[in-house]
């Protein structure tokens, strides 16, 4: 789901379909482990807008994901993977493993090496992680009314993720690395004060103390004129902090 969905049975990528039925498998996916009635699949594939054939059409889309996903149950046997419950269908979380659930547990156990003060494994754990996104999460249904939620809690976490991988490669002493991916990093997200901070943090730490500067000014600046509000006590600290050469800040 950390990109246009993409299915594996045993081990090979199967052909999921048409974009709505790739959608209806989206919509199942955001919600595993619950049902999703056949009224709410209805209202996100079509959008509002369902042709007189839209039950006919869904009840084709969920046959055909059910041969996909699992090609080997014997006929008029139920099925496991793409369950029917009630007026509704559901996505049964004990057969099926979903990268975004990966992702969370990846992050969860880098935080958690943090804590250890285990700043190696909580690189590879964050490393992890973020190599299993391929882009937009949930791609094909992102806008849908019961996968936007999800859909925006992922890519916050993905970009938290991606602040505490470069605060650790900081940690280590590795702010070479960290510089030009936070540089990128803060282009692409200029109001996310953390990636700020971090980037000021590791072009200090490179012999870098004018660019440092500059870029915590240039980010008051913009907090200023867009927002109209004033940096946060941490950045005006490390500000301070650089000016004054404080030893504490060469400190891994």
């Amino acid at each position: 789901m950390l990109g246009p969905v993409e299915a594996a049975v045993g081990g090979r990528w199967v052909d999921l379909g048409a974009p709505k039925q790739r959608a209806a498998l989206v919509l199942l996916v955001s919600q595993v482990g619950q049902p999703v009635s056949v009224d709410v699949l209805v209202e996100a594939l079509w959008e509002g807008r369902p042709p007189q054939s839209a039950i006919t059409s869904l009840h084709a889309y969920i046959a055909n994901l059910r041969r996909v996903l699992e090609p080997h149950r014997a006929p008029r046997t139920p099925a496991t993977v793409l369950c029917t419950r009630g007026r509704g269908y559901l996505l049964n979380s004990r057969a099926v493993e979903v990268d975004a659930h990966r992702f969370w547990e990846s992050a969860t156990a880098g935080w958690q090496a943090l804590d250890r003060d285990e700043p190696q494994r909580a690189l590879h754990a964050f490393e992890a992680g973020l190599d299993l996104w391929r882009g937009e999460a949930y791609a094909e249904a992102a806008t849908a009314p019961h996968v936007a939620p999800e859909a925006v809690r992922l890519e916050e976490l993905r970009l938290s993720v991606t602040e505490s991988r470069c605060a650790t490669l900081i940690a280590v002493g590795n702010h070479e690395m960290a510089v030009p991916e936070l540089v990128a990093f803060t282009q692409a997200h200029p109001l996310r004060e953390y990636g700020c901070e971090l980037l000021s943090l590791a072009l200090y730490r490179a012999g870098r103390q004018a660019d440092a500067l500059s870029v915590l000014r240039t980010h008051q600046k913009k907090m200023v004129d867009d927002l109209g509000i004033s940096p946060s006590p941490a950045l005006r600290h490390l500000e301070t902090e650089i000016l004054r050469q404080a030893p504490g800040l060469d400190r891994t």
